[in-house]
């Protein structure tokens, strides 16, 4: 487990901003549009980890989302004057829509700037409940400083989407719920983070009248702010964020909220986006609700929590943060769910090219499930399988599978965290290039929006012959690409300065196997 642990007691911790938090929160009048939504037992994972699993299910608010509270209660304090001047927020989904539908409520102009990637689910959340979207910049950043820009110029008031004490008092009013609904046993609590301004609001409320429960945040491996800072004792700036859990892809932890976190947050847990996959499939058995990727954060982290602690009889609360997901994310979600719950094995496999090699193949596999098989003919003495096959933690985990094919003579590969392998090559498994194709193969991430595709083959250019491709939508804010250019090789030193020019992530995956095995 990924963690850090901080001692909520330290010395230097303002008691006062503890009680001033809890004031704000008691007095916030989040009622007036937000509701008080259940504390929901989750029964399938709670006999699964043997604790008593409760689901906040803040995905049930208005906007399907906790952050309508922080919102309403923000824009409540506004005076008249301010109000006739309209308000101004960046944001891709959820703040948007949540400042959205209270300026509607309290008969305000709202504004919204949005990336140009936001998905079209959570631009038409905001037009429906009133907003006027601008779309502008493909990341946040850029959204972010032309909605501050806008705000200066026509007198409107920003509206912070995390770092503000409105803000993180609104969302405070989470635990006031969760300790009134809960009053027996508890143990933790888990808290979804991005800027912070969720868990910031929940640990000053929780700490002031029970210090004993702890408040555990989650975020991914590849948005891990809050833990950056806290190991760092002050605030930094990751260099970049992964774009999967794009409602917590935040690149530095908001000043309020690292002021209340540093001193009240127990831990900080972070987990994959198979993980992640995997929780967003718990929530859905035990509710048949559909969670965004960053609404199951604190499912994810509660399972890795047991894991690492062993923790037995325990109540602990994950808060089900929002459902605001592209419908179109949802196939990508069902491949990757059986991974991250350790469920399926990825792994390529050498068989002898010859009648036969298939049927042997699986009887070496006994009765283990095959959820995946690629193959195609290759000249040869030896053929190489891409195969998926059913594994189970306990009773039959992945290392079981790997020694027993290795026992009866296979020559195994392990491909399961092989992320190249995962997103592309399961799907272009077809034959091999040959040893003249001098190809160098990459993998590229770059600003999803219509068009989008083109734009990345011009600034590609015509230099070299593309001559492997794969591109496949997820409905996320990022496009995935996999590619192979024929670069000679004394042109090879010029490739990197070609590939910086076009301002798009990339990863060098000549030497990946699994390219190696089934495309080289």
């Amino acid at each position: 487990m990924t963690s850090l642990t901080v001692c909520p007691s330290t010395p230097t911790a303002p008691l006062s901003l503890l009680s001033d938090y809890v004031r704000r929160i008691l007095a916030a009048p989040v009622y007036d549009l937000a509701i008080e939504t259940p504390l929901q037992p989750a029964r399938a994972l709670s006999e699964h980890l043997g604790n008593q699993v409760l689901l906040k299910r803040e995905d049930l608010q208005p906007t399907f989302s906790f952050k309508i509270r922080g919102a309403y209660n923000r824009l409540s304090k506004l005076t008249q004057a301010q109000r006739e001047c309209g308000v101004i927020t960046a944001s891709a989904g959820n703040h948007a829509q949540g400042v959205a539908l209270a300026a509607r409520e309290l008969g305000m102009q709202a504004t919204i700037v949005m990336p140009t990637t936001t998905p079209e689910l959570k631009v038409e959340g905001v037009r429906s409940r009133g907003g006027q979207v601008v779309l502008h910049g493909d990341s946040f950043p850029r959204a972010l400083a032309h909605a501050l820009q806008l705000a200066q110029s026509e007198g409107a008031t920003f509206i912070p989407p995390f770092d503000d004490p409105d803000v993180i008092a609104g969302q405070g009013t989470v635990a006031m719920e969760i300790l009134r609904q809960q009053p027996g046993p508890l143990d933790a609590i888990f808290v979804p983070v991005g800027g912070g301004g969720l868990i910031a609001g929940i640990a000053a409320y929780v700490k002031y009248l029970r210090p004993q429960v702890k408040v555990i945040g989650v975020e991914p491996l590849d948005s891990n702010c809050l833990q950056a800072a806290l190991q760092a004792g002050e605030r930094v700036i990751l260099p970049q964020v992964g774009s999967f859990a794009e409602g917590v892809a935040v690149a530095q932890i908001g000043a309020h909220c690292f002021e209340l976190a540093r001193h009240f947050v127990d831990e900080v847990i972070t987990v994959s986006s198979d993980e992640l996959c995997a929780a967003i499939k718990d929530i859905y058995d035990d509710t048949r609700s559909i969670t965004e990727p960053s609404g199951a954060l604190a499912v994810a982290g509660i399972k890795k929590y047991v894991a690492a602690t062993g923790a037995r009889g325990q109540t602990l609360v994950a808060i089900d943060s929002g459902a605001n997901v592209n419908f179109d994310r949802l196939r990508h979600v069902a491949e990757r769910a059986e991974l991250g719950e350790q469920r399926e094995a990825i792994i390529a496999v050498t068989i002898p090219e010859q009648p036969g090699s298939f049927r042997a193949f699986c009887q070496a596999l006994g009765r283990r499930q095959i959820t995946e098989f690629n193959y195609r003919y290759y000249p040869g003495k030896e053929a190489r399988l891409f195969v998926g096959v059913q594994t189970h933690p306990q009773n039959d985990p992945r290392e079981q599978l790997l020694g027993s094919l290795a026992g009866q003579g296979y020559e195994v590969l392990d491909l399961t965290d092989n992320e190249l392998a995962k997103l592309h090559v399961r799907h272009t498994v077809g034959g091999h290039a040959g040893p003249a194709a001098g190809e160098v193969v990459m993998r590229f991430e770059f600003p999803e929006r219509p068009g989008a595709l083109l734009g990345f083959l011009e600034r590609l250019g015509k230099r070299w012959n593309i001559s492997l491709f794969h591109y496949r939508n997820h409905g996320a804010a990022e496009a995935r690409v996999f590619a192979a250019l024929q670069v000679p090789p004394d042109e090879r030193a010029d490739l990197p300065t070609a590939l910086d020019a076009m301002g798009y992530r990339y990863w060098d995956e000549t030497d990946n196997p699994a390219y190696r095995l089934f495309l080289g």
